[in-house]
């Protein structure tokens, strides 16, 4: 199947690893150029090496909860490409912790980075995108089902699915298409990293898998092509989509 991607431009945040970097190779493989940012100047060199160099991609440093930074962003995709055709708004995983010990400083710095930068490059995103668009939200298993031990995570990223759902609806009579990807145990460092927490990561990993139906993690590119199809003229009739790309561990329809 050609998704169409060819030539269309993304900018995708965290794109210097993990899932945003893994979206950004097979949107690249297709075809798409891509601004990536992240907040390592390094992991950004190599991405973009990777992807092709500078007639493919461009690394841009920027935190997403700096105010500035959307702006930024489809400011340079513009100005290198020409056009912008779409987001994808992946950003790190919030500090680990039970709810009775996160602490107002790290709810309020977690608010910044994982849902008000998300926001706001949707929100400017809105503002440039034209009929055939797409915003493409990273956010998590735990919209549905709360993980423990990820308490942040688990009041942030609902609130997300729901900005999105409402931006779908607001923006799907201008043909631009919102949607969400719910990843679960993909085998990405952050994940290795959360099963380190209890000092037993292969007792861990074993645990989480044996409550997957496909009783394994998936892999970065599992979650790359995902993603890919959903940005893709490809998938044109979806929008408002949560979809969880987990292995069967979601429970629920």
């Amino acid at each position: 199947m050609d998704l169409g991607l060819k030539d269309r431009v993304f900018v995708v945040t965290g794109g210097g690893r993990g899932l945003g970097l893994a979206a950004a190779r097979e949107l690249a493989a297709e075809g798409a150029r891509v601004v990536l940012s992240a907040r390592n100047a390094a992991s950004l060199d190599r991405a973009v090496a990777e992807l092709g160099g500078e007639e493919r991609a461009l690394g841009l440093v920027a935190d997403n909860g700096d105010p500035a930074a959307a702006d930024r962003l489809l400011g340079a995709a513009q100005e290198a490409f020409g056009r912008v055709d779409g987001v994808l708004i992946s950003v790190g995983g919030p500090p680990a912790g039970p709810a009775a010990d996160m602490t107002d400083e790290q709810w309020r710095a977690a608010f910044d980075t994982v849902f008000l930068g998300a926001v706001r490059l949707a929100r400017a995103a809105a503002g440039v995108l034209g009929e055939g668009g797409v915003i493409g939200f990273v956010l998590s298993g735990s919209v549905y089902e709360p993980i423990p031990g990820l308490a942040v995570s688990n009041g942030l990223r609902p609130g997300l699915a729901g900005f999105a759902k409402t931006l779908a609806a607001e923006l799907g009579p201008r043909g631009v298409r919102v949607v969400g990807l719910l990843p679960s145990r993909i085998d990405t460092d952050r994940v290795r990293e959360l099963d380190a927490l209890g000092g037993e990561p292969e007792a861990t990993r074993a645990r989480h898998e044996a409550t997957i139906p496909l009783r394994r993690y998936g892999t970065p590119e599992e979650f790359g092509r995902t993603a890919a199809f959903l940005l893709s003229p490809a998938a044109s009739y979806l929008t408002g989509l949560m979809l969880p790309v987990d292995g069967g561990a979601r429970h629920g329809f």
